[in-house]
């Protein structure tokens, strides 16, 4: 079984409390057996997959395969071309330089429900939306590339794995449901 599941903020990728105010996908009611096939941080929110089948992590999650994940992120200050460039080619952390990424402007920004609590907003400092399409996912790794260009993320949201997008999926943060036999075709593409 392969399930989809629209992560809410504040909730760990796992079944096991580390501390009793953290929330886990235990509280999401899955079916038995099921595992998280990927990790998105707390502080992040969207698209995880669940499954309890074992080859799905093989599948997805070995840089080999090349297997795309898009992000929108909500950054401080308005995204410049520079910024852009760097990202598409790689950045330089501290500990690895990133594989190149797709990166672009989101104008309009795109149509997310409010995230609760609402993500801290400076009224002397705009923000911008922007989309990357990985296909290697780091602890935190998207945090730090923006980061390191000059545009810190107030909000992260995965909305595609593959060609499966939260948008076809019409699932609310909260939500989760099995995916059919065509759907999880798109995950692997």
């Amino acid at each position: 079984m392969l399930l989809a599941f629209n992560k809410p903020y504040g909730v760990l990728s796992q079944f096991t409390k580390e501390h009793e105010s953290h929330r886990t996908l235990a509280e999401f009611e899955f079916p038995k057996n099921v595992y998280a096939v990927g990790r998105l941080d707390s502080d992040s929110e969207g698209l995880i997959l669940l499954s309890d089948e074992p080859d799905w992590n093989a599948r997805l999650l070995q840089p080999k395969r090349g297997h795309q994940r898009v992000y929108h992120a909500q950054v401080e200050k308005i995204v410049d071309q520079a910024a852009l460039i760097k990202l598409r080619g790689g950045v330089k952390l501290p500990d690895f330089t990133t594989l190149p990424c797709g990166a672009r402007v989101l104008e309009p920004a795109p149509d997310h429900p409010p995230r609760v609590p609402p993500v801290r907003e400076r009224k002397s400092i705009p923000t911008s939306w922007i989309e990357l399409t990985l296909v290697e996912g780091k602890n935190r790794q998207v945090r730090r590339m923006t980061a390191a260009v000059g545009y810190p993320t107030l909000r992260l949201i995965r909305v595609a794995i593959g060609k499966l997008t939260l948008l076809d999926l019409k699932l609310t943060p909260g939500q989760w449901r099995e995916l059919s036999g065509d759907e999880r075709g798109l995950v692997l593409i």
